[in-house]
Order: structure tokens, then C-alpha cells, then sequence
């Protein structure tokens, strides 16, 4: 089915117009053109869309953008109105997901060895193209997920890539079976990662400036949760960085034990202080970063997330409080993860 608009038709979302702190207000309400379908993309109806710190990354200037009045949003959750006409995969009236990674190469030597999250041409939702924080948004299907019609639009969104890249950085973090695992920073990435780790039989220690996300951490069943800069109760097997906080890197290396490794989530960090190689690196400990994600990542989290059960603590917010979520989220003042779902 194909899908035609006139200039008549627009939607309302919100456009990053000029980055800057999220003070200054770089999020604004805008109206633009219903998107139009190409020959492989869905056109889908927002039912939620996760709010990620890279959107606020991107509203902040930490990510430059790489287009004028980008609409951030890429954890999307929506129906399918309307399709290219090159499109078998999906029908109208599905429901799908868009997720950060939008589209590779699929020839070069990372996309052909199965590392298409290393492609250099690789491009992202709500970066390259405008993204989820509006009423409709345009995904190619080669890239959008096929998702369930339970649970509640507002759960599965965090899943799309706070869940995908929380699970990558936990397997990134080569936890060993029965392993313990830190995890540095516990918003909705963590909140995930810690019950797919503590489902594979890990014990997981959570270390986080929000005392509301320490008692998350407690009740979802973290064996200990203290403050961001403590040492964890015994010595980690591994450690995730979710905090984009570069300070943090000594801190976490000195926990680990012998062979331990870290594995830093984050797109962004800030600089990390000069590391003694004795204290932190010495006796084999292993420093990795996380770069997106395969869609066999995301396949493959999808599927454990619905086999677990796995709980997504959700703070929604109206589309029209988008600024406001990305305050509420600079400032850790989200419970679990922000949603934003339709006025």
C-alpha cells in the first residue's frame, strides 16, 4: 500500500533547533509535513516513545546534530498506516518498532561479519532522520521489529533500545555464569539489564547517586545498592558503566577482580581521569566500550525480555511534555524510564 500526503497535511512533534543546556529550552514544539513512505519504509502511528539520554544528548550538543530540526525519539512503539510499495514484511494496522539503529551498509567488512553495529555508513533514528517525539514517523522495515500486541505500548518502548544496548553491554561485559556484576548508574537501561543478568543467575550490585533508584534496584532484587562512588560489597566478576560519567571508570576498575571486565554503555562520556595501571588495569582487567547495536541484538532481547517476564518501571508523559520529560531525565528525576505517549 502505498501513501500519498498533500502540503495541507502536518503533524505536531518537537524539533532540536539549537542545542544547549536543557534550561535554555533546545527542545521546541513544531509542525511539519506528514512523512511519506518510500518504496522499503512503514509508516507508523506513535503509540509511545521512549525518552533516551542520547535524546538528550542530542538536545544538549554532547551529539552535534547532523541535520536542521532533527526530531529525536528512537525507542518508538506504533501502528502501521501505511507502507512502501516495496514492502512484504508488514501490513497496515501491525504494530512495529523503530529503534536507534536505522539503517547500514550491508557490505562492508563489519556488516558482512555480522558486526553491522560497527558500520561506518551506518545511520540512526532520530539523528540522521527525524524520530519518534511526534505523531507519525517514518521507519524502514528492513530495520523496524515486529512486537506483540501485549503489553501496553508505554512497557515495550523502553525495550527498544535501553533494553537492546543494556543487553549488549551485558554480554559486552563477558559476566561469567553465576558471576557478580556492579552496575554504575541505574536508570532504564540498568533497571533492564540487571533482570536479564539476575535471571541468568548473576548477583548484581547497583551503585547510583538516586536513592529512589537504589530502592528500585533493592526491589527488582539487587543483592546491594549503594552510592555511585562506594566500593560494591565484594569484588565484581564485571561492571557496566551506565552513568555517563567518566569519573566513574577508575571507580568501577578498582572493583573488579582479577580478569574482571568493564564495559562502558554510553554514546557519551565525559573525560575520564588518568588511570594508574597498577590500581585499575593490571591483573588482567579488561576496559570495553559499547557501540549500538546488531538487529540480531535486538531479535535476540526481545525475545529473552518476553521469556523472563521481564518488568518495566515507566514514568509516562504527554507528547506535549516532552521538554519536561528531558528535564525530569537531566535532572534524575525519572522513575525507571520516561514514556511519552499521545495527548
Amino acid at each position: 500500500m502505498t501513501f500519498a500526503a498533500s502540503a495541507a497535511e502536518v503533524q505536531s512533534g518537537w524539533t532540536v533547533e539549537t542545542p544547549g543546556p536543557i534550561s535554555g529550552g533546545p527542545l521546541i514544539r513544531s509542525r511539519k509535513p506528514t512523512p511519506v513512505p518510500g518504496p522499503g519504509d512503514l509508516l507508523l502511528r506513535v503509540e509511545a516513545c521512549g525518552v533516551c539520554r542520547t535524546d538528550l544528548h542530542l538536545a544538549e550538543g554532547d551529539l552535534l546534530p547532523r541535520r536542521p530540526s532533527t526530531v529525536p525519539g528512537h525507542e518508538i512503539v506504533g501502528r502501521v498506516v501505511a507502507v512502501g510499495e516495496a514492502v512484504t514484511s508488514f501490513r497496515t494496522g501491525d504494530r512495529a518498532g523503530g529503534a536507534w539503529l536505522r539503517g547500514t551498509c550491508q557490505r562492508c567488512r563489519y556488516c558482512r561479519s555480522g558486526r553491522e553495529n560497527l558500520c561506518p555508513g551506518s545511520t540512526y533514528t532520530g539523528w540522521d532522520a527525524d524520530g519518534g517525539f511526534a505523531e507519525l514517523v517514518l521507519v524502514p522495515a528492513a530495520f523496524a521489529y515486529s512486537l506483540p500486541e501485549a503489553p501496553d505500548a508505554t512497557a515495550l518502548a523502553p525495550l527498544l533500545c535501553a533494553g537492546i544496548i543494556g543487553y549488549r553491554a551485558l554480554r559486552r561485559s563477558a559476566l561469567p555464569q553465576g558471576g557478580r556484576l556492579g552496575i554504575y548508574g541505574f536508570g532504564a537501561s540498568a533497571h533492564l539489564a540487571a533482570q536479564v543478568a539476575m535471571a541468568e543467575g548473576a548477583t548484581v550490585h547497583v551503585l547510583t547517586r538516586s536513592a529512589q533508584a537504589r530502592t528500585l534496584a533493592l526491589e527488582l532484587g539487587a543483592a546491594s545498592a549503594g552510592e555511585a562512588y562506594d566500593l560494591p560489597p565484594e569484588p565484581l566478576d564485571s561492571a557496566i558503566l551506565f552513568a555517563p560519567v567518566g569519573d566513574l571508570v577508575p571507580v568501577a576498575l578498582e572493583a573488579l577482580d582479577r580478569s574482571g571486565t568493564l564495559a562502558i554503555a554510553g554514546i557519551h562520556l565525559t573525560d575520564v581521569p588518568v588511570l594508574n595501571y597498577q590500581r585499575h588495569l593490571f591483573q588482567e582487567r579488561n576496559l570495553c566500550s559499547v557501540t549500538s547495536n546488531t538487529r540480531q541484538d535486538g531479535r535476540d532481547f526481545l525475545a529473552l525480555a518476553e521469556r523472563i517476564g521481564i518488568q518495566v518501571t515507566v514514568s509516562p508523559y504527554p507528547l506535549s511534555q516532552a521538554d519536561l520529560a528531558l528535564a525530569d531525565l537531566a535532572a534524575d528525576r525519572v522513575h525507571g524510564a520516561a514514556v511519552l505517549v499521545p495527548d
